[in-house]
């Protein structure tokens, strides 16, 4: 069979240029994907302060997704995966089934199952399975920059109006549309945005205008940030976006640093926006120890209080959903009794604190040492694993490489001070699965990052336009993946 390039304009331009109907059917199943992240533009309902416990939109979305994958596996349409693969996405389930079963109430662990199985293998099993090549992780990766435009635009809005949650007596917190119940739902999705973009405007293979939209978006990304007012967001964004510039090159990261430093300095500094509140935020940071305000106190005695659960039960911990029940037998006095909300619409609720606010603790205090290597193990796997990938990875989707990375530092990081919790909990499972379809190899080679096979296609000859079967072939098309 002889495959030769297009010669004549009219077939190049018919080539490079697919209807929507050919791109509908060659990539529908990407579309429960895009939907699991641009579904968290739904606002959630003003004072539901128990939002955070239920089956949101994005979650239905995840859902599909998982069942489209199923579909496709059946079919034979996904991409394979290596044992490595296997072992990172499957170990996690055994330890969540260990923990379940080991718990003191094993039925009151079932809802923690399901939610853990769900973000931590479900998702980022499909998302590895059904994203083929680069340009599939683009557009999941460009759905990020979309919903964190959008909610950054309310978040403005509401600090402008005075319509945000409630901070120092002023409604002026960024919340976006996840009001006051979840205040770090806007600071999650407007990080994840921001280190997208920043990726993408470092990434030397991209289009030159695709990294200048994507420079603009990220400057535009840090006023919204700033003003969730939200320490543990500013810190793992920090993180993120330092390890991405230094992926990408010291030359251009700098250029990107300045502009991000004049962007703040214009904001914060020549208009004053919450100029005297940043800086008494920032300022708290370092004096954690010496003068803390109450949630930092609260947080230091909940971290106390799970590392106590981890030590009475060290190899399975105390079970799934079991530190809200153990908490007030391992805390001590200085734990107040919850969290003040307000504002955005919802009058005031003291919600309870029910979970260390570290991932890493929480993880440990409820699944003890085996659910902590099966789950923070798998993601050190995937991180050294992306790290290699992206430094000898092709240049022509090193932006891939930039984007899972600096994605999966960021949730890393802010496992720190924060664990799952609320409607924004699905995209941890996306940005996994995006760091996973990075770092892990497929079975076979097929769907590898950059590579332009698609996994279960055949190549056949297309004869020239007025030419028998024995003609000389006109082009190489892909059969198969459209009827996908």
């Amino acid at each position: 069979m002889s495959l030769a390039a297009p010669t004549s304009p009219t077939s190049a331009t018919s080539w490079s240029r697919p209807d929507t109907a050919v791109l509908l059917r060659r990539h529908w199943p990407l579309l429960p994907l895009a939907a699991t992240v641009l579904a968290l533009l739904i606002p959630v309902p003003a004072g539901d302060a128990t939002a955070s416990g239920k089956v949101g939109p994005a979650d239905a979305a995840s859902l599909l997704l998982v069942f489209v994958c199923g579909i496709q596996a059946l079919r034979g349409r996904v991409r394979p995966l290596s044992p490595l693969g296997v072992l990172v996405l499957g170990l996690p389930a055994v330890g969540l089934a260990v923990s379940t079963v080991t718990a003191g109430d094993p039925y009151a662990a079932l809802p923690g199952f399901v939610r853990y199985l769900q973000v931590f293998v479900l998702v980022p099993a499909a998302i590895v399975l059904l994203v083929r090549d680069a340009s599939e992780f683009r557009l999941a990766a460009g759905c990020f920059v979309v919903l964190a435009l959008v909610q950054g635009a309310v978040g403005v809005v509401q600090f402008a109006t005075h319509t945000g949650a409630s901070y120092q007596g002023e409604d002026i917190r960024a919340v976006g549309t996840f009001g006051p119940g979840d205040v770090m739902g806007m600071a999650t999705v407007v990080a994840y945005g921001l280190v997208v973009a920043t990726a993408c405007a470092l990434a030397p293979g991209l289009p030159a205008r695709v990294r200048r939209a994507s420079g603009a978006a990220a400057l535009v990304l840090v006023l919204p940030l700033v003003l969730s007012f939200s320490r543990g967001a500013w810190i793992a964004t920090s993180a993120g976006a330092a390890l991405v510039m230094v992926l990408a090159g010291i030359r251009r990261a700098l250029k990107v640093l300045l502009a991000l430093a004049a962007a703040g300095v214009v904001l914060v500094g020549g208009f004053g926006v919450g100029s005297a509140m940043v800086a008494e935020r920032l300022t708290s940071i370092t004096q954690v120890s010496d003068a803390p305000d109450q949630s930092v106190t609260d947080r230091y005695t909940m971290w106390a209080a799970a590392g106590s659960m981890w030590r009475e039960r060290p190899a399975v911990g105390v079970g799934l959903k079991g530190f809200p029940a153990n908490r007030d037998a391992h805390s001590g006095l200085a734990l107040s009794s919850g969290s003040d909300t307000a504002g955005a619409g919802q009058g005031f609720i003291r919600q309870p604190l029910l979970s260390p606010h570290n991932m890493y603790l929480l993880v440990l205090s409820e699944q003890g040492m085996t659910g902590l290597i099966a789950l923070a193990g798998g993601w050190l796997a995937l991180l050294v694993a992306g790290l290699r990938r992206c430094l000898a990875g092709p240049s022509a989707v090193r932006d891939c490489g930039l984007i899972a990375t600096g994605l999966l530092v960021w949730q890393l990081t802010d496992f720190l001070y924060a664990d799952i919790g609320g409607p924004s909990t699905v995209l941890t499972g996306v940005i996994i699965g995006l760091a996973a379809w990075w770092a892990l190899p497929s079975g076979d080679g097929a769907g590898e990052p950059g590579s332009g096979a698609r996994t279960g296609e055949r190549i056949r000859a297309v004869p020239a336009p007025g030419r028998g079967p024995g003609a000389p072939a006109r082009a190489a098309a892909p059969e198969g993946a459209a009827g996908r």
